[in-house]
């Protein structure tokens, strides 16, 4: 049979034909699948809405509609674009996994696994009633997002699934509307953008819009309509340029394209009055083949004067969706600009469908040839797909996932080189150590440095379209956690907190033995000597394996005393009374950076000084002073013994407030005497002091060996001329 073609236009205001009874909801939907699929697979689709309409019997919308209304209406809108029947058929029947009693294996018996597949993406995991509402999303989120990284059609369902939940979001309550339309205009409008499907993105932003904002679309819709029902501008265009086609043989349409209002809204946000933002009229011209397109707009630029750098051609150069057509802005008699698009037909069909136009039924059944830049638009989808989903390899975390995609979805794209010529697509606003990690995992945890065209260049600072990307590496450096303050990739976001969290877990793992072994000394055993069928034993109870335990215990998570007492009790023997010598239950410091063991921010401790351990339960141990004002305050703390180690490595922050009669030379000559005593300066601040004008209140922040060392550099401070008085503060007053 010869299909209708597709159905794109959108119509941004046109109200939602939603039936009210099922028979009428699946006469439009039939009425929709006459127009392109055969009688058979048309059997097939009703065979699979009276499955679904007995699956939901019984159940209500909010609106008090029949609830097999909606996925009848979500089949519907997928039928208006054209996809084919197992798209159709997991569309009728996406909610049945996930509010019905039927299961995977029946839904599979009847309409097969690649149905049953899609079905599933779509569905939400089991309802979640145990997690919180937001970290439930994220979960079911995911979940959806690796099914799409598998199979794209998961996403165009859910995107209907969305739209018709967006187009009847009128009978839920205020707070639910404001929160289901932000996470639209989020979420899910700008995966629609991402992959090319106006028809969604566009009716996704301006639902969102009315229901964050009724009363600002209300208004802003009104003026726009008395705007758009004007044609001057068009009939103008249409009788200069119409002539010339004609006389060159040219046929072509010539219409106004709507605007939407969210696009118009956004501009007004960024502090443009009404008529700036729509002072363009948009135009739109379609012709039948790719040549006419370069002749019309010679045409068009012989007729009005061309705007400097407003032409983009998208033929020669499709964007990373598939999407071709001549963009140019020209000058009209009277300062009116026109916004023009200039494509074949067919390019406007898959402009309108986006990359998945390689799935329509249209186009198989018209046998027509997709175009060379839409199979390499899918293969760029599917590449994108790809990368997201290494993003689970880095985290087990659904919000930080959830997060991270949302991130990486908003951006737009751009294309970089490295030194062999190779294109690296990457989103914008992408670092060098996104493109480091979008090379390889190990280059962009190895990263030191970066050259672009030959140049040294900030591994923090955003990198431009068709720039040359070199990265220096080095096998001692490791990711930092400042760098997730620039990078905008979901992979290298991932892989940064991916080794962070190892780190941390390692760190934890290190300072848990070092418990753990102090804790058995004290009943005068080791590790190693706590017998094999012991350790079996408790680890089998506790459901723990070695390693698991110890990074339990450096976190504060298991306390290493009982831990010990459980491990020597094995079997009913008798532990061993416990040792009362200092060496065998002190924790020994041996650095301010150490596994598991920090430094407390509020006395921050220095070598000499008497130091006791804080448990911090997920964390590890903060060492404080003794006479720390801060330490018991809570009263449910729990402290361990400590000491400084023998043999130390390293320096100890510490630091000094000095007050001082103002000259030019106080901060060199206080830099000179630290200097002088072999310590270094790490942090600086400088105000005047409150009650006298002619006074500084220098703070300086130092490494030290021990307190001894900040001794002899205080009386070495003590010498400099117009010192008033120094004293020493702690680091938490940082700024």
């Amino acid at each position: 049979m010869n299909p209708a073609p597709l159905a794109l236009e959108y119509q941004p205001f046109a109200v939602f034909s939603g039936a009210n009874t099922l028979q009428a909801a699946y006469n439009e939907l039939a009425d929709e699948l006459k127009k392109y699929l055969d009688p058979e697979d048309q059997e097939k689709v009703l065979r699979c809405a009276i499955y679904g309409a007995a699956a939901h019997e019984g159940q209500k919308r909010q609106s008090g509609e029949p609830y097999f209304v909606h996925p009848i209406a979500v089949c519907r809108i997928l039928a208006r674009q054209r996809f084919d029947l197992p798209v159709l058929q997991a569309g009728l029947l996406h909610d049945v996994l996930e509010d019905t009693i039927l299961k995977k294996t029946d839904m599979a018996a009847e309409f097969g696994e690649e149905v049953t597949r899609l079905v599933d993406g779509v569905s939400k995991l089991d309802r979640l009633k145990q997690k919180a509402p937001q970290a439930a999303v994220a979960d079911s989120f995911r979940k959806m997002f690796l099914a799409t990284a598998d199979d794209p059609r998961v996403l165009i369902i859910k995107l209907a699934d969305r739209l018709h939940n967006m187009q009847t979001l009128g009978s839920l309550r205020r707070d639910k509307q404001r929160r289901i339309a932000l996470e639209t205009l989020d979420v899910y409008a700008p995966i629609a953008s991402r992959l090319g499907l106006f028809y969604f993105s566009i009716q996704l932003q301006d639902l969102a819009f009315s229901y964050l904002y009724p009363w600002r679309y209300a208004v802003l819709r009104k003026r726009y309509l008395e705007r758009f029902a004007r044609n001057e501008t068009l009939d103008r265009v249409r009788a200069a340029l119409q002539p010339r086609l004609q006389a060159l043989n040219i046929k072509a349409s010539i219409n106004k394209r709507q605007r939407h209002l969210w696009g118009v809204y956004q501009r007004m946000e960024r502090k443009e009055s009404f008529e700036e933002a729509i002072r363009t009229v948009p135009i739109r011209i379609l012709t039948d083949n790719e040549d006419n397109c370069y002749r019309i707009l010679g045409s068009l630029h012989s007729l009005y004067r061309p705007i400097h750098g407003k032409f983009e051609d998208y033929i020669a150069a499709p964007k990373s969706n598939g999407y071709r057509s001549l963009h140019t802005s020209v000058l009209m008699p009277g300062g009116i600009v026109l916004n023009v698009q200039i494509r074949t037909r067919d390019m406007h069909t898959l402009a309108e469908a986006g990359i998945i136009s390689v799935w329509h039924q249209y186009a198989k059944q018209r046998a027509v040839q997709i175009e060379a830049s839409s199979i390499e638009a899918e293969k760029t989808l599917r590449e994108w797909l790809s990368r997201l989903k290494e993003v689970q390899n880095y985290t087990d975390d659904p919000l930080q996932f959830y997060d991270t995609i949302k991130k990486e979805i908003v951006s737009g794209d751009m294309h970089v080189y490295t030194p062999k010529g190779e294109v690296i697509d990457l989103p914008r606003h992408a670092t060098p150590v996104d493109y480091a990690y979008a090379i390889h995992t190990k280059i962009g945890n190895h990263c030191i440095g970066a050259k672009v065209n030959g140049h040294a260049y900030p591994i923090y600072k955003p990198l431009e379209m068709a720039q040359t990307v070199e990265i220096i590496t080095s096998e001692d450096a490791h990711p930092h956690a400042g760098w997730l303050q620039f990078v905008v990739t979901a992979k290298a976001r991932g892989a940064i907190n991916k080794y962070l969290k190892e780190l941390a877990r390692s760190d934890a793992q290190a300072l848990g033995q070092r418990l753990l072994g102090n804790a058995l000394r004290r009943h005068g055993h080791t590790l190693d000597s706590v017998g094999k069928t012991r350790w079996q034993h408790y680890l089998q109870e506790s459901a723990l394996t070695r390693e698991s335990l110890l990074t339990q215990i450096g976190q504060g998570l298991r306390q290493a005393a009982l831990v010990a007492t459980a491990l020597l009790e094995g079997h009913g023997e008798t532990v061993p009374a416990a040792q009362d010598d200092d060496t065998t239950r002190q924790l020994e410091v041996h650095s301010a950076f150490e596994s598991g063991i920090s430094l407390a921010q509020c006395c921050y401790p220095l070598p000499q000084e008497p130091i006791i351990g804080q448990i911090v339960p997920g964390i590890g141990i903060h060492i404080h002073r003794q006479e720390c004002p801060l330490r018991g305050i809570d009263g449910n703390e729990e402290w361990i013994s400590a000491t400084w180690a023998q043999e130390r490595k390293g320096l100890f922050p510490a630091a000094l407030e000095i007050e001082a009669y103002e000259h030019p030379r106080l901060l060199a000559d206080v830099s000179s005497h630290i200097a002088d005593a072999d310590a270094n300066i790490t942090d600086f601040q400088m105000n005047h002091a409150a009650h006298d004008l002619h006074r500084r209140i220098l703070t300086v922040w130092v490494e030290v060996r021990d307190r001894e060392h900040l001794a002899q550099l205080t009386r070495r401070l003590r010498l400099l001329e117009d010192t008033i008085q120094i004293r020493r503060v702690e680091r938490s007053q940082n700024p």
